[in-house]
C-alpha cells in the first residue's frame, strides 16, 4: 500500500496562510517595530478576490496580498506578562533575505502595478524613507493636491520640519501601503488626527520614538537569531477581541493555537513550555524560557476557572516591548 505523500515546506507554509486568510477572525500585521500596518476583517464583511495568483484578499477599507516565498518560516509563540499572555505566528526571513528599498528619504517609486485591486494600479507609490531593514513603508494616492505635497518632500527625511508632507499628511490620507519580501497590506481608511483613535479595522501604526531603536521586534519575543519577522498572522484568542477587548474565556481558541504551536513552534521553547529544562547553550533565553513557562501556568488558571467572565481584561502590553 503506497503512503502518502510528505507535505512540503511551502505546501505546509500555503496551507497556513490560506486557513488564516479564510478565517475573519484572525487579523494580521506586517511591518517591523514601531511600524506597522494591521489588517483585520468584520465576519459579515464583504471581500474580493485578487485578479492574481497572490494568496490575500480585499475590503472597502483594505487589503492583504502574499506570496509563498521558499525560505518563509513562520513561528508560533506565546509571550506571558503579569496577568496575561499573548501569542501569534510570526512571518519571518533569514537575515540575508529579507531586505527591502532601506531609503532614508522620501522617494516616489511610480505607479503601484502591484495594488491588491485592480483600479489602484495606476496610483504612485511614495516611500516614506523610514529607513527600515525588512519593510518599505510607503503611501499611495492619485489625488493631484496630495500628488503636489509628496513631490514636495522629496528627498527629504519624512520627519525633518521642514518636509512640507508632515503636516498634511493626516489631512491628505492616501492610502497606506507596507511592503515586506513576501507581500503587502494596504490600508484605506483615514488616518485618525491627533487625539483620535484607530479604526475598528485595518490601520497602521508609525512611532518615531521607537523606530530610533532600530529594533525589528520587541525584546520579548522569541525569535531565533538569524531570523527577522516580517510580519505576523493573528489568530483569535481566548480571552479577548481582536481588539485587545476582554470576552468570555473560550477555551476551543485556546486548543486551536496549541495545535499551530506544535506545527510552527520552536522545538526548544515548545520543550521548555511543556514542562523541560533549556538546553545549555540553547537558542532560547532564561527570559523566554520564564515566560513560556508563565503563559503555560495562566492558561492552566483559565482551563481550571480561576478567572471569571467579569473580571477586567488582564493587560495586554509585553513588559519592556
Amino acid at each position: 500500500m503506497a503512503s502518502a505523500p510528505v507535505e512540503s515546506h511551502a505546501d505546509a507554509v500555503a496551507h497556513l496562510l490560506r486557513a488564516s486568510l479564510d478565517d475573519p477572525g484572525t487579523a494580521w500585521s506586517l511591518g517591523s517595530f514601531g511600524a506597522i500596518a494591521e489588517f483585520l476583517r468584520d465576519p459579515d464583511e464583504p471581500v474580493t478576490a485578487l485578479p492574481d495568483a497572490r494568496l490575500g484578499l480585499a475590503t472597502a477599507r483594505g487589503a492583504i496580498a502574499l506570496d509563498v516565498l521558499p525560505e518563509l518560516r513562520p513561528l508560533a509563540y506565546e509571550t506571558a506578562f503579569t496577568s496575561g499572555w499573548n501569542h501569534a505566528v510570526a512571518l519571518c526571513l533569514p537575515a540575508d533575505a529579507c531586505a527591502m528599498g532601506r531609503r532614508a528619504v522620501v522617494t516616489e517609486l511610480g505607479p503601484d502595478r502591484q495594488a491588491a485591486r485592480v483600479e489602484d494600479r495606476d496610483a504612485v507609490l511614495f516611500d516614506l524613507g523610514l529607513g527600515l531593514a525588512a519593510v518599505d513603508a510607503c503611501v499611495r494616492t492619485s489625488d493631484p493636491a496630495a500628488l503636489a505635497c509628496l513631490r514636495a518632500g522629496l528627498g527629504r527625511p519624512l520627519f525633518d520640519t521642514a518636509n512640507p508632507i508632515g503636516p498634511h499628511l493626516v489631512a491628505m490620507s492616501p492610502h497606506r501601503v507596507f511592503l515586506v519580501r513576501f507581500g503587502r497590506i494596504e490600508v484605506f481608511s483615514e488616518i485618525p488626527g491627533p487625539g483620535g483613535t484607530n479604526p475598528e479595522g485595518p490601520h497602521t501604526h508609525v512611532l518615531p520614538k521607537l523606530l530610533k531603536g532600530g529594533r525589528t521586534h520587541a525584546a520579548t519575543t522569541p525569535i531565533p537569531a538569524g531570523l527577522v519577522p516580517c510580519g505576523a498572522i493573528h489568530p483569535p484568542h481566548p480571552y479577548k477581541d481582536a481588539m485587545g477587548m476582554r470576552i468570555p474565556f473560550e477555551p476551543a481558541r485556546l486548543t486551536a493555537f496549541q495545535a499551530l504551536l506544535e506545527h510552527w513552534a520552536d522545538p526548544d521553547w515548545l520543550a521548555i513550555k511543556r514542562g523541560g529544562a533549556a538546553r545549555p547553550g540553547g537558542p532560547i533565553s532564561p527570559k523566554h524560557a520564564q515566560s513560556a513557562r508563565r503563559a503555560a501556568a495562566l492558561q492552566a488558571q483559565y482551563l481550571r476557572g480561576e478567572f471569571s467572565c467579569e473580571e477586567e481584561a488582564p493587560g495586554d502590553e509585553d513588559e519592556d516591548a
